[in-house]
């Protein structure tokens, strides 16, 4: 039986939510958000509640179960600085396109500005990131405001969706009493008019979609022999479609795929003839990134990570297309460059029409590729030191078919983006490309393998470090996560940097080494954790995985013999090619 105004506002809220097709919300403890924390509470099991102390990890465990499903979560917390916590996940939700609804409770405006506790500005507290965002009216008792609610988060639904993902925050203000008991107001009335069927009559589960149409391929295209397709970044929900559309594009053109790591590109590799995987390490040939030059490129998706690939774009300045279907500019290089705003699945591109020569554009490409690939798998096939490059290596050639896999930022997205060996596995990468940043980086990982196939994450010790209280996380998650943590105890990437050669201060400002033992920090969460020593031990963790908890696997490396591996050897898997 409702009790007070709240208790019903907060049911037409989630029973909303609900119909609209919302089935997990992440709640934060707190007092001013009880309305809406037992609303949720009593919408199990059509809605997963999942409480999380950590307001910040709690953010991106959600980003991660958004991302995983592809439908937003919703996300609870109480007044004050509990919704600041959420801003990093905001970022990395806007730019990466990621769709999360984030609900901060908030006192009444007779509260605010007036020393009450725990209270700040909550009214558009995340700036401009927020795909939509509003604060609601206070609870009240009237049908027509009902009505208002109840439209009011359709459209936050569908604005969350299109037509680009993204967050929408909505403020919630409660006055008391916050529990479910009387509040002194007659409801009876109200009540008698309400017919929940009738009210919620009309919801649909998913935001009307833009209608698609076959789209003619530029003339030109066909027209230019020396072009290719970059496969750029792209978690797509449906991966071998994508794959295959790309496939269909360059077959169709006879242009080679340029695969960044964290495209599915390089796990669907059959379908894809043209496949080149080592641009990076291609393109460090001089002489040959001069030959290789294209008139015309088709990006589909984010560019890639790669600084080689951007340079070399950037100083021929080639004629480039976009696709994408998002409203976002997408040329970071501000080049030639026309959008076109759609899938790449619906260009409309026909099968492959027969047999054709490959011309000597595309040819000099994938002879470059099997060269260069050879060379990176003989000597990663040799190596039996622990350098951390190698993991990315090992790990596209043994996990499990169709494991989701969480990939950190800084050195290992780049690892991956070297060495990641095409295969057909259907890997499913995950990352935070979005802001690139390390926050949340657990918790995203933990989001995406909750109650999804047994997870892998591969991330360097900092990573893990910066995000430590994602751990917290362990009792309310379910299905398992692998943490491959590759430990050269500090920040891996800036030996990468010219600031690499000045000490002071690079060691205690940019190295930043953390000295930790990772044993007894997993112990302190009753988290599994192993030193691993050789590869052969690290294969052979891996496949196959466990199906509950969560495992660390440590890998001991040296950060100065890393780095100095990759000056050495970046430079000279592609300095044997005869031109």
């Amino acid at each position: 039986m409702t009790k007070n105004i709240n208790q019903l506002w907060t049911y037409i809220f989630v029973e909303t939510l609900k119909r609209l097709g919302l089935t997990c919300a992440v709640i934060c403890p707190g007092s001013r958000s009880t309305p809406l924390t037992v609303a949720f509470a009593q919408q199990a099991p059509d809605i997963e509640a999942i409480s999380i102390l950590d307001e910040r990890s709690a953010a991106f465990f959600a980003l991660g179960v958004a991302k995983a499903t592809g439908r937003p979560v919703a996300i609870v917390c109480t007044s004050g600085t509990a919704g600041a916590n959420f801003y990093p996940a905001v970022i990395e939700a806007k730019e990466s396109r990621v769709p999360l609804l984030l609900l901060t409770a908030d006192r009444p405006p007779e509260l605010r500005d007036c020393h009450s506790g725990q209270t700040i500005d909550q009214v558009k507290l995340y700036g401009n990131y927020p795909n939509w965002q509003t604060e609601l009216a206070l609870p009240v008792p009237e049908m027509r405001m009902l009505a208002y609610l109840r439209q009011t988060l359709i459209y936050s639904w569908h604005r969350a969706q299109a037509p680009t993902p993204g967050p929408v925050h909505l403020n919630v203000p409660f006055r008391d009493p916050l529990a479910p008991i009387p509040d002194g107001i007659d409801l009876s009335y109200l009540l008698s008019q309400f017919h929940p069927e009738e009210f919620f009559a009309g919801i649909t589960t998913t935001p009307h979609p833009t209608p698609y149409t076959p789209h003619a391929t530029p003339l030109e295209w066909s027209q230019t022999h020396r072009g290719i397709i970059i496969a750029g970044v792209a978690q797509p929900q449906q991966p071998q479609e994508y794959c295959r559309a790309i496939a269909l594009l360059s077959q169709a053109l006879q242009w080679p795929v340029l695969a960044e790591g964290l495209s599915p590109v390089r796990n669907y590799a059959d379908l894809n003839p043209y496949l080149i995987s080592t641009y990076d390490l291609i393109l460090r040939h001089q002489e040959l990134a001069k030959q290789l030059a294209p008139d015309m490129v088709i990006q589909v998706g984010d560019m890639p990570t790669s600084k080689e690939l951007r340079t070399w774009l950037d100083y021929h300045q080639p004629r480039r297309w976009v696709i994408d279907p998002s409203d976002e500019n997408l040329d970071p290089l501000h080049g030639r460059t026309t959008h076109l705003r759609i899938r790449v699945e619906d260009l409309g591109v026909g099968g492959d029409e027969g047999v054709k020569s490959l011309s000597d554009y595309l040819r000099l490409w994938c002879d470059a590729e099997a060269k260069v690939r050879a060379n990176v798998d003989d000597t990663f096939s040799q190596m039996e030191d622990l350098v951390e490059c190698k993991a990315a290596w090992l790990l596209s050639q043994v996990l499990p078919p169709e494991t989701p896999l969480f990939i950190a930022n800084s050195m290992p997205v780049r690892d991956v983006e070297f060495f990641w060996k095409p295969n057909n596995l259907g890997v499913r990468s995950h990352f935070n490309r979005g802001a690139n940043g390390i926050d949340g980086t657990l918790s995203t990982a933990l989001g995406i393998a909750h109650r999804h196939q047994s997870s892998i994450m591969l991330t360097g010790d900092l990573s893990l470090l910066h995000d430590t209280n994602g751990f917290l996380i362990r009792n309310k998650f379910v299905g398992h996560l692998t943490i491959i943590l590759i430990n050269n105890n500090g920040g891996g990437i800036f030996e990468m940097l010219p600031i690499a050669k000045f000490d002071p201060p690079f060691e205690e400002f940019f190295g930043t080494p953390q000295d930790i033992y990772f044993a007894q920090l997993c112990a302190t969460y009753g988290v599994q954790h192993e030193l691993i020593t050789s590869w052969q031990e690290l294969q052979q963790r891996l496949n196959p995985l466990p199906t509950q908890g969560i495992r660390v696997l440590e890998l001991p490396t040296n950060r100065k013999t890393d780095a100095k591996w990759r000056r050495d050897n970046l430079h000279k898997f592609a300095a044997s090619i005869l031109i």
